[in-house]
């Protein structure tokens, strides 16, 4: 393994220790704040950090000239929701069991890959999200007197994640990726900003510092997330982002006193297990076409 895709590697494992303590910290805050306002804060310190990388990168007039403005701020709009969605449900799961149920995000985004970019889909890659998604069945337990139907909503999340990152694919086709940066950090601080208005709620000195641990947290989990990728291939890239349900069951645990079952744990196995068979076979599969093209001369 090369030295840099190790230390690609190393930096996206330690990210998601990092968006796990993001996580964390939110959930803390929404006892306190409305969650429209924890976004507004939130997304206001990632568009800085997003103008700035811009700036640098390509300066600013041409971050903002996107070639597809629409699917830019529809994929945006999307996230904004499904992060209000996450947080909102905090509010009554676990940390270890949102994420445990929103581990399955991989599996959705192999199964809506084919109407969504016309790619195709393969029987071993169906199999794993057939698998995979019993998995989650399991976590959830319908039918039965532990099942709570707001479990359902980290799903919905979960799905919603999936179409953002299938719209994030198609953009990255057309535009910078300090374009994506902007549209997301303004885009995000401008629609949660709109709610945040008029839910405002005065700030006690406890949320004012959890509110700049959480931007000085989420901003740091970014550019961790963004140096990886540039030294690391996103496809390798992959089965590592499921080290943030470890790191998830041990804040939980000692944060907040948080434990998941037996039950819980073998389905978290096999979405993950599930999950990182899907991102294998999509690694090998673009191995075989990189193969297959002829290099430049």
């Amino acid at each position: 393994m090369k030295e840099t895709q190790l230390a690609g590697i190393t930096l996206m494992v330690l990210a998601t220790f990092v968006f796990a303590l993001q996580d964390a910290i939110t959930k803390t805050l929404t006892a306190e704040l409305p969650v429209s306002q924890i976004l507004f804060v939130r997304f206001s310190a990632f568009a800085l950090m997003a103008l700035y990388v811009a700036h640098r990168q390509i300066g600013l007039r041409a971050a903002f000239a996107s070639v597809v403005p629409g699917l830019q701020i529809s994929r945006c709009l999307l996230m904004c929701a499904e992060i209000a969605l996450f947080a909102y449900v905090l509010r009554f799961l676990g940390l270890a069991q949102m994420h445990a149920l929103f581990a399955c995000f991989p599996l959705f985004v192999a199964a809506l890959s084919v109407p969504v970019l016309g790619e195709r889909v393969g029987w071993r890659r169906w199999l794993a999200v057939i698998i995979g998604f019993a998995g989650t069945f399991i976590i959830l337990r319908p039918g039965t007197a532990v099942f709570n139907p707001l479990a359902l909503l980290p799903l919905l999340g979960a799905a919603l994640y999936a179409v953002y990152n299938l719209l994030t694919r198609k953009v990255s086709k057309k535009d910078a990726y300090a374009t994506s940066l902007v549209y997301f950090g303004v885009v995000g601080a401008l629609a949660s900003g709109v709610f945040a208005i008029g839910q405002w709620q005065e700030i006690s000195t406890s949320a004012a510092f959890k509110l700049t641990l959480l931007s000085v947290v989420s901003v740091v989990a970014h550019m961790m997330l963004m140096k990886a990728l540039q030294l690391t291939e996103a496809v390798v890239l992959q089965p590592f982002q499921y080290f943030i349900l470890p790191w998830a069951l041990l804040l939980g645990y000692f944060l907040f006193g948080e434990t998941l079952d037996v039950w819980s744990l073998l389905g978290s196995i096999i979405v993950v297990g599930s999950g990182v068979y899907v991102a294998f076979r999509e690694y090998h599969q673009q191995r075989r076409y990189f193969e297959k093209v002829p290099s430049s001369p």
